[in-house]
């Protein structure tokens, strides 16, 4: 649990430390930032991603996962449960502590924005569940570096609540990772690296997003990190030895 406790005070670090000095940090300084964060997470994917050896097993993972996602609207979910946290939270910090210059609407968005990032996206669910399988935090060492600085630019328009978002974050990344220790005696070193390589796909459509390159849908593509170690079982011990025959 240690690579999840400091992504979680990372981002809470970085929360308040944005609410103090967000009022000296211009917006063409925190957009070209975000620049260099989609470039860092990108990077992270692709790295991932040489690790694949069933490429036709993470490609039809992608593809079955992501229809999934989009088939029972996980993304709008996950869209409705952050407007539900941001009652509690605002009740406790205030939603005042944002930026003056943001209408409700636009502080709601931005909220929901937030919490997303932070607790559903694919690096995230990547990284804690290759440390509950491996016993790794490089992934979540790497996020956490991200988040921190990530978390300072959105506490410049949000102010504290920021913070408070590491709340559910630890929570989701906790049951994640209780789940992958579960999981990982039932794997093969083959299933991890397809594994690994499908978290690529996901933290390369991560770092277009933050870039603002490409609208990826990150939360409707989370299911492909379930399907891809059966299919990979699957392309290994069935559809292969077929194919050699």
């Amino acid at each position: 649990m240690l690579g999840i406790i400091i992504n979680v005070l990372s981002v809470a670090l970085g929360g308040l430390l944005g609410t103090v000095f967000g009022k000296k940090m211009s917006k063409e300084f925190t957009a070209q930032l975000n620049l260099v964060f989609g470039v860092c997470a990108a990077g992270m994917g692709v790295s991932s991603i040489g690790l694949m050896q069933n490429m036709p097993a993470v490609i039809l993972a992608m593809v079955v996962g992501t229809a999934i996602g989009l088939a029972i609207h996980l993304g709008d979910l996950i869209a409705k449960s952050g407007r539900l946290l941001e009652k509690p939270v605002s009740a406790l910090l205030g939603d005042k502590a944002g930026s003056s210059d943001m209408s409700r609407d636009e502080y709601l968005s931005l909220l929901v924005t937030t919490i997303v990032l932070f607790c559903s996206s694919g690096t995230g669910i990547y990284g804690s569940l290759y440390a509950g399988m491996t016993g790794s935090i490089t992934i979540l060492l790497a996020k956490s570096v991200l988040d921190f600085f990530t978390a300072m630019v959105f506490a410049c328009s949000l102010g504290a609540v920021v913070a408070a978002v590491a709340i559910p974050q630890f929570i989701v990344f906790g049951a994640l990772f209780l789940a992958a220790k579960a999981i990982y005696p039932l794997t093969t070193p083959v299933m991890i690296n397809d594994f690994r390589a499908c978290g690529g796909f996901l933290l390369l459509a991560t770092g277009f997003r933050i870039a603002k390159m490409r609208e990826f849908p990150i939360a409707d593509m989370i299911p492909a990190m379930i399907v891809v170690m059966p299919l990979s079982a699957l392309w290994t011990n069935v559809i292969m030895p077929l194919l050699v025959k």
